[in-house]
Formats: structure tokens, sequence, C-alpha cells
């Protein structure tokens, strides 16, 4: 096994960092280790914004209510992106390019390359010592964090990404079987029950043994609890006012 592929395996999410800046090469290594991912036909749909800003930064802690958004050697927020390409047009070009851009195509386009993006920042981040954490907690109140950051039409933000040295070593949380993920030729809904049964035996275990938040729960039962509980539902409207995901 190479250090990539241990890299990747050690993930974990950090959720206390120490109170160390990330210097301006680190994060000139993470930005560019992102813009090297694969992007669909050259587009590279998404604009890393880094939040340096104590204001922007607290009100952002606020809203996701992770106080790692704060306390982060650096936090990254990573927008979709579809208005540089619209930008380039005149405006004869530009009214031929909207029925594209706002379609539901481009915008799947536009998240993709954005997720690739992030991953290959935090394979970067991890490979240098530290340590990440997504913040799908923009979200909770996306326009606040739009009109925050300033964003224009066919701009949205998607995710945080919190960055620094590593202040504890969370245990390992294990992931669903590899058979339950890797199908062959079709999808096999067959063996699905056994292997999701199995996997929430053992994660009943390590919530149970785990050295912080111990507690008796399932996959299954987290998945069931979140699914029926809809959450951030103002998010189709504030993406379809932002001219995307509209056709």
């Amino acid at each position: 096994m190479n250090n990539t592929i241990e890299t990747i395996l050690n993930h974990r999410s950090i959720r206390k960092f120490k109170n160390e800046a990330l210097t301006p090469e680190q994060i000139e290594i993470i930005v560019s280790a992102a813009q090297h991912a694969s992007t669909s036909s050259y587009v590279m749909a998404y604009t890393i914004i880094g939040i340096t800003d104590e204001v922007i930064k607290e009100k952002l802690t606020s809203i996701s209510g992770h106080e790692h958004v704060r306390n982060s050697g650096h936090l990254f927020v990573f927008c979709a992106d579809l208005n540089r390409i619209y930008q380039l047009a005149s405006e004869e070009e530009q009214e031929k390019m909207k029925e594209s851009i706002e379609s539901t195509e481009q915008f799947l386009v536009t998240t993709i390359d954005t997720a690739l993006a992030a991953q290959n920042a935090v394979i970067a981040a991890e490979s240098i010592g530290l340590g990440i954490c997504y913040i799908g907690g923009i979200r909770n109140n996306v326009k606040s964090v739009n009109d925050l950051l300033e964003l224009p039409d066919y701009v949205i933000p998607l995710f945080g990404l919190a960055v620094g040295y590593p202040d504890h070593r969370p245990e390992h949380k294990p992931r669903l079987p590899f058979d339950e993920i890797y199908h062959e030729n079709k999808y096999d809904m067959k063996k699905q029950a056994s292997l999701i049964q199995q996997f929430d035996r053992e994660l009943e275990k390590y919530y149970l043994s785990r050295g912080q938040n111990t507690r008796k729960d399932t996959w299954s039962d987290q998945m069931i609890r979140k699914y029926t509980t809809p959450i951030r539902m103002d998010v189709t409207k504030f993406i379809q006012d932002k001219k995307l995901n509209k056709r």
C-alpha cells in the first residue's frame, strides 16, 4: 500500500484544531491540488473562497453551529460557479447560453466539479499532516451565506472546509461493507438487507466502545431519522433564484 492510499484510508473528520494558522504556502498547495482535480469538459466550474475576516468567520460559525469553523487553521468555502463562464460572453451570447447554464445537467456539472476539487484539497491537506472537516452546515441559512460572501447569479455556496493542525485523534468510523457499495453489472438489492444488518451491528459496537460521545445507535436508525425529518428545504428555491437547476 502506498502513501496516497494510506492517507485516504486513514481519513477522519477533525473537529478540534490547534491554535495555529495555515501558512500562505500551505493554502497555495491545497488550492493548487484542488485545481488539478478532474473537471467536466475543462469547465473548472467552481470558486474557492478563503475566509480570513473574523466578522465573516463569526457569522459562518453561528450559521453552521460548529465552533471549528472559527477555531481552525483556515476556512475555505467551496462554491459551484457558472458565473465565470457566463461573463465570458456578449449579451447576445449570454441569451443563447441561458438554456444550457440553467439546466439540471449543468447544475450537476458544477456541483460534481466542486466536489472533486474539494476532495483533492482534502487529500493534499491530510498528506501534509493537517486535518479537515467538511461544513455542510453553511447551508443551514444558505441565503445569508450567499449575501455575506456577495455571490453573484450562477454561484452558490455548497460547503465549507475547515483545515488545520489536529488537536485530537478520533476513532476511525466504520464504512458500509464493500459488497454493499460495489455491485457488478446491475444494482443488486438481494444482498442489501443482510449486509446492512451486519453493518448496523458493527456500528453499534463502535458507538458503545468509543472514547467520547458513546451511545446506542445504528446506521439504519440514523438514516431513518435523517430522511423522515426534512431540513434545509429552502435550498431548492434559493438555487433556482440563483438561476441554476431551473430547466
